[in-house]
């Protein structure tokens, strides 16, 4: 298995697409998520309520889907440690303060990817950690 420093971390947005948005981003999606990385508790919130609330997931659906990601995803808590970077990550990129959150897990669980769809590709967050935008 990949060290940490080369799993990607995956923004929510991914298990969206491959879990809840048939799309041509479908395909994508799912094969980052079979190729495995890292989320955070926070992902896992966001999936819980994106797919309940926009694409109504029933609960017993969403705890199935996030048991399925659990076989391909390592899980990171959040914690006092994450919350400081984050804001860190805010004012130095201009960031949506959730966005900054998983940009802070990622850079703490080592990653050297995130992925996600939402926030500015390609952007170095870090010397070690840059954004990509993997339909782009």
């Amino acid at each position: 298995m990949k060290d940490d420093a080369e799993k990607p971390f995956l923004d929510t947005n991914i298990l969206i697409h491959a879990s809840c948005q048939p799309s041509a981003k479908t395909d994508k999606a799912t094969q980052i998520l079979k190729a495995g990385g890292i989320v955070s508790v926070q992902v896992l919130n966001e999936f819980a309520s994106a797919a309940f609330r926009k694409f109504s997931f029933t609960w017993p659906e969403i705890r199935e889907a996030i048991e399925s990601f659990r076989v391909f995803l390592e899980i990171v808590p959040l914690t006092t440690k994450t919350h400081e970077a984050a804001i860190d990550f805010a004012e130095r990129h201009n960031l949506a303060f959730y966005d900054a959150v998983i940009a802070a897990a990622a850079h703490l669980a080592g990653c050297t990817i995130l992925y996600s769809e939402d926030m500015h590709h390609n952007l170095q967050l870090t010397a070690a950690l840059r954004l990509q935008n993997p339909f782009a």
